[in-house]
């Protein structure tokens, strides 16, 4: 496999700098931006989704560092730095987390020190390197993580980029693998199971636009089946807006197209 390249095109929006748009962030290009505008055309919800599953992050690392004694975490497909990265969440309460980054556009890689600044007890690490390697990722984690020791591997809205359903269970399943009993997967993946057509005409505008990489929209079923062989937490697959949610005055938070799970591997 090709190394991942380190310039940035400008031309072409791509996932990472889109997400970042949504979120509010300023790391981005008038093609991400006129991306994400077509497709909050087509469907609005988008950006509520992109919150959706940030908070999915915040709550997952959370219950991972405070109920579960994780203290690793190997956060592939990490995204431009904003606010509650992997790192801050898990050093908040645990300063002494260790968190290695890992993604491929290179514009993450030039603003890969904002998530390097962790707390002075733990440590946080970034590998430029792609999911499609997931050897090439365990290699580079080593340098920083104890894969003899519990891992926690956040795959939150990357997994939807591997076209192939099976090449993406036998990723997850290498990753997995790697890590010993009491080792977590987390992911959220892109469903048509809250928005139904919008949400397909959205990915359909994406993929046809040039976006990097395209995306593949899969059922809840499909979603699951990336846990085989591991314990998922209630409350199973789910919309990231239904994972554990925190207390909220107005009722059940809507459901949204990205769907998720927390799971552990057993001993």
């Amino acid at each position: 496999m090709s190394t991942p390249s380190h310039e940035v095109d400008s031309s072409v929006p791509h996932s990472a700098r889109v997400w970042d748009y949504w979120l509010g962030g300023k790391e981005n290009y008038p093609a991400d931006r006129e991306m994400g505008d077509q497709i909050a055309q087509v469907m609005p919800s988008i950006i509520d989704m992109a919150r959706h599953d940030r908070g999915f992050l915040r709550r997952t690392v959370g219950h991972m560092v405070e109920k579960e004694g994780i203290r690793q975490f190997l956060d592939i497909g990490t995204g431009l730095p904003t606010q509650d990265n992997t790192h801050e969440v898990a050093q908040r309460v645990a300063p002494e987390c260790k968190v290695v980054y890992v993604d491929n556009d290179p514009l993450v890689l030039a603003h890969a020190h904002a998530l390097l600044t962790g707390s002075p007890e733990g440590v946080t690490n970034y590998l430029h390197a792609d999911l499609n390697d997931p050897e090439g990722i365990l290699d580079g984690a080593r340098r920083t993580l104890d894969l003899t020791r519990p891992v926690a591997v956040m795959l939150l809205g990357i997994v939807h980029f591997i076209p192939d359903l099976d090449e993406a269970r036998a990723i997850t399943g290498t990753l997995m693998d790697a890590c010993p009993p009491g080792s977590f997967l987390a992911v959220s993946h892109a469903t048509d199971a809250a928005d139904g057509e919008p949400m397909r005409r959205a990915v359909e505008d994406w993929n046809a636009g040039g976006a990097k990489p395209p995306l593949t929209l899969r059922s809840p079923e499909q979603i699951a089946t990336l846990f085989e062989g591991l314990e998922v937490l209630e409350p199973g697959v789910v919309s990231t807006s239904r994972w554990r949610p925190d207390p909220d005055p107005f009722g059940e938070a809507p459901l949204v197209g990205h769907w998720c799970a927390l799971a552990r591997k057993a001993s």
